[in-house]
């Protein structure tokens, strides 16, 4: 699928950093896009959206279909920051997928669309997808991102970003794999230590590959990742839906299960809403989340 057309600019701001400047890009909301439980390392600040993403910090100030990538160079957008972002795809298409798979099941996609039109899906480093989804385990989104911020803190290689902080990469599975479970306990993650322990030791032991699971099928990536001690359905598809961009990947929670009983009451059928479920997943997380199905 071709990616949408935008215009691209970059410049540096009046203190220095790097900037991308978009405009003309459709269907994309950094607010929507960072607050559907995809990443844990940004919150929206005083005008923006702010967080550290491939051992970097970054700024999203929107204003409209205009949008401004603070810490972002030419080599940066186009090296890493366009696919994480979604910006490959175009969502025009993707949105016209998604209704003829799901519009079979009745107009609620619609709506959800309609509510959720700029969430993009993004293409997260996969270790670091893995890893956080394994912490998100029976937790909640605060407790999660407190978890991982001090991990990050404690284990991550120290950077100094645009605004002249210090913030923290997110820990290499070597920096987990060497701190160990008992390293790890100061993070108040739990049982899922081990889990992540046992992670950082497959994948960098080969046993669970990220290369081939870039390139297999859905049910062969899936497998692999459930080989890793303490990874179920949920973690795994998320994990291949965010880390890998494995888009026809619909994860299914406890909060998604009560969305599908409530606007699918007859059922439906998952296997049949094509190459980007997991798109429209997203979608009807938002919608219900935020509107609680009102019109």
């Amino acid at each position: 699928m071709e990616k949408e057309k935008y215009i691209v600019n970059f410049g540096k701001t009046e203190y220095g950093a790097d900037y991308t400047l978009l405009s003309g890009v459709p269907y994309f909301s950094a607010v929507q896009t960072f607050d559907c439980g995809q990443c844990f390392r940004f919150g929206e600040t005083d005008g923006g959206v702010q967080g550290v993403a491939f051992g970097r910090l970054i700024r999203i100030e929107q204003e409209g279909d205009s949008v401004k990538l603070i810490g972002v160079s030419e080599k940066d957008f186009f090296g890493v920051f366009e696919r994480y972002l979604g910006l490959c795809e175009d969502y025009g298409a993707v949105r016209e997928d998604i209704g003829a798979h799901m519009g079979a099941y009745g107009d609620v996609i619609y709506k959800a669309m309609e509510c959720a039109s700029g969430i993009r899906i993004l293409h997260q480093e996969p270790w670091e997808a893995v890893a956080s989804f394994i912490i998100s385990q029976n937790n909640n989104i605060p407790r999660i991102k407190k978890i991982i911020e001090n991990m990050c803190t404690g284990l991550g290689e120290p950077f100094v970003g645009f605004d002249g902080k210090t913030y923290y990469a997110f820990p290499t599975a070597e920096a987990v794999l060497a701190a160990g479970e008992a390293g790890l306990a100061p993070f108040k993650m739990g049982f899922r230590a081990r889990y992540l322990t046992d992670a950082a030791k497959k994948h960098l032991s080969g046993e669970v590959d990220f290369g081939y699971i870039e390139k297999a099928s859905a049910e062969e990536a899936q497998k692999m990742l459930m080989s890793i001690c303490g990874v179920g359905p949920k973690v795994a598809s998320c994990a291949l839906l965010f880390g890998f961009h494995k888009l026809e990947f619909f994860p299914v929670d406890v909060w998604i299960k009560r969305v599908l009983a409530k606007y699918y009451p007859q059922g439906i059928d998952i296997s049949t809403l094509g190459a980007y479920a997991g798109v429209a997943q997203q979608y009807l997380f938002y919608y219900e989340r935020y509107m609680g199905g009102e019109e």
